[in-house]
Formats: structure tokens, sequence, C-alpha cells
């Protein structure tokens, strides 16, 4: 079979991600969503971070407990303040460009812990 045949079929190609729960593979997993529910602003102290993605500069903010709908909220405020895009994804705000200083004078304005 030799290198063809793993690159045919697929093998040793992906990791197959596993329900934490009951150990399925995600797409068998039966389990019930688990329901994130939003801490108040005032309780969550994020944290920010600049990574480079393709050569470019990407401000990730982590460290904040909000449900699906408010952390989509929160990201378009953070877009449109800053005039920049962006994403909400697993439980993380990505915007485009370095946002680092500018973010430590934001949040706290928007009720964040400094």
């Amino acid at each position: 079979m030799g290198r063809e045949g793993k690159r045919l079929t697929g093998e040793g190609w992906g990791l197959v991600k596993r329900c934490a729960t009951c150990g399925q593979e995600e797409s068998r997993c039966t389990c019930p969503p688990k329901a994130v529910t939003s801490l108040p602003f005032e309780k969550q102290r994020p944290r920010f971070r600049m990574e480079k993605r393709r050569g470019k500069p990407v401000t990730v903010i982590t460290h904040l407990t909000l449900s699906e709908s408010d952390l989509k909220d929160l990201a378009s405020r953070l877009k449109n303040r800053l005039g920049t895009g962006g994403t909400a994804k697993d439980g993380e705000i990505e915007l485009q460009g370095e946002h680092r200083e500018i973010l430590a004078a934001l949040l706290p304005q928007l009720g964040f812990k400094g």
C-alpha cells in the first residue's frame, strides 16, 4: 500500500474530535448542548493578546464567560467602535489589527474589570 494508499484513503491525516462527556465522535454525540450562562461584565476580567496570521496582526480577546448571543453582540460593538473586522467563535473574539492598548482603555468603559 505504501504512501499512496494512505494519501488516497485518508488514514493518518485528521484527528477525530470526541465529546468530553460520552467519548463518542462529535458527529455522533447525543449529549445535550451545554448552555453557557453569561456572567455580568463587572465580574469578568478578559485577557487579550496579539497574534500574527498570514503575516497580519490579529487581537484575540479570551477569558469571557458569555452566551453565544452576548459574545456576538460584544464583538459587534467592539468592531463598530474600533472600525475593524473580526469574528466571535469558540468563546473568543478575534479582531483584525493591533488593538491591545485601545482595548485596555475601552473594556473598563464597557464595565469589565480593569
